[in-house]
């Protein structure tokens, strides 16, 4: 079957803004492109990181069309980090709600493999793998690749 048809033929990769996720997003460009593979981008956020990255003003919550741009905003940022005006193709992009280890494994019943940063954006910096990637790698339903940061 062709990539355009059967939905195992596709990598996915989970980002969140950090450092981390750039590198791990283009680790799972390079394995798209190399394996002629499809590249699913998911990027995971609960409410709160919204608020918090939005910077609320006093007096109020934004609607959910200014949540769903936020978040938006955010993997263009992140889309232009890891690879400048040129996309890959092949390249999709969704916006999920919700606990991002528990939307990364269901992503990965389908999926030829599920690519994550070592450390996303919460937590603790003495911790050698992020609580993420520490969920996929022993839940995910296809190979899981753990990226670190160059040195």
């Amino acid at each position: 079957m062709n990539s355009s048809t059967d939905p195992m033929d596709r990598i996915v990769v989970g980002i969140d803004g950090s450092d981390y996720s750039t590198h791990a997003l283009q680790t799972a460009a390079t394995f798209a492109s190399a394996l002629k593979l499809r590249l699913d981008v998911i990027s995971c956020w609960s409410r709160s990181d919204i608020y918090f990255a939005a910077q609320i003003p006093v007096g109020g919550f934004p609607e959910a069309d200014l949540l769903e741009s936020e978040a938006t905003r955010l993997v263009d940022e992140a889309l232009e980090r890891a690879f400048g005006p040129e996309r890959p193709t092949g390249l999709s992009v969704g916006i999920r709600y919700g606990h991002p280890a528990q939307i990364l494994v269901e992503a990965s019943a389908n999926a030829r493999m599920l690519v994550v940063g070592r450390r996303g954006r919460g937590g603790f910096l003495g911790l050698r793998i992020g609580s993420v990637s520490s969920a996929c790698v022993a839940h995910a339903r296809c190979p899981v690749v753990v990226v670190n940061n160059p040195e």
